[in-house]
């Protein structure tokens, strides 16, 4: 019995196994797009905060639902991006390695996050280099695969490297609709990823090629609409509800895509992954 794929059959589908996630979410309540710092924010566009904050309660449900331990940090008016915690920081074996915003107009959430940290029992570690925590830092196995080229300076990697005691892998973004690291690629697990290649140098491309011969590549017409800005674990993966080959593509590989529609947070140039921080002890 055959899937809809050329040569996948049923018996060699794997079997996932979904790993319980925890992650610190920041509700949009002062969502809204007043300045340009990506190539997806126009101001002169109309913003609906009710509607940010709607799509972003189904996500929010939807992590529920799926048994996640999920945390919130409280909005600050003043701070629209905010509701992107994934840049926030990058915490792992109870190290909260804080954010160092590029633009000052998101500089402010670096502190506002940390201060969270620490309330919360984490071991801040405070940057010295700019970086932009997991949106340009993705944990695949025990490898970080480090993103710069637009937000995170480089020599932030040797930093993350430090605190987090585990290899780290420079690969250089060269497509400015794709600014961090966790729009290019999604990590579906320890060992497998999905990838823009279209967003990455020849030298990075030929990194991920080696490293995941088997990933996925996904069209430009899903990335296109952050659909690879996803989050899994392990069986589970919540993507953009138009992402519908990467959908296609993660079912024929066992996996279980999950569509929400964030449209409204897309305006400020964010998606799922974006709006998940994942918290690691």
């Amino acid at each position: 019995m055959t899937i809809n794929t050329d040569t996948t059959t049923v018996s060699e589908i794997p079997v996932r196994t979904p790993v319980k996630r925890t992650v610190l979410m920041c509700k949009p309540e002062f969502f809204t797009v007043v300045y340009r710092i990506n190539p997806w924010m126009d101001p002169a566009l109309p913003t609906n905060t009710a509607l940010a904050v709607a799509q972003w309660q189904t996500l929010y449900d939807t992590y529920v639902s799926l048994g996640f331990d999920v945390h919130l940090i409280d909005p600050i008016d003043g701070l629209p991006d905010m509701v992107y915690a994934a840049n926030g920081g990058f915490v792992i074996d109870n190290h909260a390695y804080g954010a160092k915003f590029t633009h000052v107009q998101r500089q402010p959430e670096g502190p506002a996050y940390m201060d969270w940290f620490g309330a919360n029992g984490f071991d801040v570690r405070v940057p010295i280099e700019t970086n932009e925590g997991e949106g340009d830092f993705l944990l695949v196995g025990d490898v970080i695969l480090a993103g710069t080229g637009f937000r995170s300076d480089s020599n932030s990697h040797a930093e993350v490297a430090s605190i987090a005691a585990r290899p780290v892998i420079t690969l250089n973004l060269v497509n400015p609709n794709f600014y961090h690291l966790d729009t290019a690629i999604a990590v579906l697990d320890d060992t497998n990823i999905a990838y823009l290649p279209s967003a990455f140098d020849e030298p990075s491309l030929a990194i991920l090629r080696e490293r995941y011969p088997d990933a996925v590549i996904v069209t430009e017409e899903d990335a296109a609409i952050l659909g690879l800005n996803s989050y899994s674990d392990g069986y589970n993966v919540v993507i953009a509800a138009r992402a519908k080959d990467f959908e296609r593509q993660l079912r024929a590989r066992g996996y279980n895509p999950i569509g929400v529609d964030l449209s409204e947070l897309l305006l400020g140039g964010g998606g799922v992954k974006c709006c998940t921080l994942e918290l690691r002890r």
